[in-house]
């Protein structure tokens, strides 16, 4: 069980004030990760399963560093993968796939802008009462299943606007994603350039450069998601 352990150390990166070690767990999930992106630019369904094992471990890397609330995210990222996995494999008589990359219409592309746009509002003003609330909900969960957790200390969020738009942000483009809608990289690149800049400030340099290699692929995916839906005569913004 050492592997699923923060404190089992791969390698020590010089980067930032002391260094950062990296532990086996989250260099596994990480790489799981960036495979899982990687693989979905390239519309492999198997994207879901590496998405799989990163939420997964991460989980256990939350839970270990007492982020419960972002544990309960993770579990929100499992269920989306699992939904993914099963959207994408889905074929119609023909053998071919139900979803194909495309653009939203733009009544759906209006319609989740105003959601984002109020839930980025709302979770801004109201971030540490929502964080709080899940990160007791999770704590009375394992406690309920027999794990032995303690309340942790939580302290006010740092960059609360910041912080929502990269979580209400996820959830959409997590969303998208499983619907195979071109926008999900879009957003992707906006989340990535914003967690860039935050681990940057935090002096967290390794995740700063994990969510650097993760922008140039999302990048990479907006344009082969692009040129498939022109090819398949989807464009942005229309009726459809």
């Amino acid at each position: 069980m050492d592997f699923f352990s923060t404190q089992n150390i791969l390698v020590h990166i010089p980067l930032g004030a002391g260094g950062y070690d990296l532990s086996w767990i989250e260099a596994v999930g990480t790489v799981a990760g960036l495979l899982c992106i990687w693989l979905a630019s390239l519309e492999k369904t198997i994207n879901y399963a590496f998405g799989l094992v990163n939420v997964t471990l991460f989980a256990i890397i939350f839970f270990q560093i007492q982020l419960y609330a972002s544990l309960l995210l993770q579990i929100f990222f499992f269920a989306a993968n699992v939904y993914g996995w099963y959207a994408w494999t889905r074929t119609t008589g023909q053998d071919e796939a139900v979803l194909q990359i495309r653009w939203l219409p733009m009544q759906k592309a209006l319609a989740w802008i105003a959601a984002c746009v109020v839930a980025i509002g709302l979770m801004t003003v109201f971030i540490d009462p929502v964080f709080g609330f899940l990160t007791r909900t999770a704590v009375s969960l394992m406690q309920a299943v027999g794990i032995s957790v303690a309340m942790p200390q939580l302290q006010p969020d740092a960059f609360p606007f910041w912080d929502s738009c990269m979580m209400v942000l996820s959830i959409v483009a997590m969303i998208l994603m499983t619907r195979k809608y071109v926008e999900n990289w879009l957003l992707w690149v906006v989340i990535n350039l914003i967690s860039v800049a935050i681990f940057t400030l935090q002096g967290v340099y390794a995740m700063a450069l994990e969510y650097l290699i993760l922008t140039f692929i999302a990048l990479n995916g907006s344009r082969m998601w692009i040129n498939s839906a022109r090819e398949r005569g989807s464009r942005p913004l229309t009726a459809q």
